[in-house]
């Protein structure tokens, strides 16, 4: 008997896990997270004052970004820690609210600022939209460079965890040039699906489908098409 391929979802590492988890054989996550952040940083440099994470789950990453870059890293946004995860809010003015209330800049360190702001993903974009306006409106930033720890999303997952449709997900319908627009930043860049590969061990053991539309449980098409009217 052959052994199966195994399928552990890789957005455990990106977003999911706790930073101090431990996971997958031992894989700590804050450790995986900065080394996305250092692969980010050697893909897509940028000229710019300051390295500031989107809280919490994009800290780490900023940490490498910094570190690999050399440029000074702090934290101009700030979180309010009562206030839940906004992608999978599933209505979409609890999302805007949710995002207004959920982050503040500070003005002191951003203002006349060239901002790389670090996050761990893309979903429909309206999170980082906000985001950006409010770094230059309400912080005052000269730039905001939006850069992404993670590989853009494509696909819906269909194993449990509630991301939105194709048609919702802002990569699957449009390229990096319009996203940017959309978000208006003054540059975005991901982490390229081999720069991620090479920091995850054993990366053959991970269902990325978010990323590239491979599953590791094929769906026949109309199956497929059932499955997309659920979600």
């Amino acid at each position: 008997l052959t052994s199966a391929r195994k399928a552990f979802c890789i957005f455990e590492f990106i977003y999911f896990s706790r930073p101090d988890s431990n996971i997958f054989g031992g894989q700590n996550v804050n450790e995986i997270r900065k080394e996305f952040g250092r692969q980010l940083a050697r893909e897509s440099s940028i000229d710019a004052d300051l390295v500031i994470p989107v809280p919490d789950s994009g800290v780490p990453a900023a940490l490498g970004f910094s570190e690999e870059s050399g440029i000074p890293f702090d934290f101009g946004l700030i979180r309010n820690h009562y206030i839940g995860r906004t992608f999978i809010e599933p209505k979409q003015n609890i999302r805007h609210f949710g995002v207004k209330i959920k982050l503040n800049p500070v003005k002191k360190l951003i203002e006349g600022k060239r901002i790389v702001v670090i996050d761990d993903s893309i979903v429909r974009g309206t999170t980082s939209k906000k985001i950006v306006k409010m770094l230059r409106e309400t912080g005052g930033a000269k730039e905001v460079h939006l850069r992404i720890s993670s590989p853009p999303t494509i696909m819906p997952c269909y194993y449990g965890i509630d991301t939105p449709t194709r048609q919702e997900l802002i990569a699957s319908n449009h390229d990096v040039e319009e996203t940017k627009k959309y978000v208006t930043a003054d540059s975005l860049a991901y982490l390229s699906h081999e720069g991620l590969s090479k920091i995850v061990p054993d990366s053959h053991n991970y269902c990325s489908a978010c990323f590239d539309n491979i599953y590791p449980i094929s769906f026949p098409g109309e199956h497929l098409e059932q499955m997309e009217l659920l979600f």
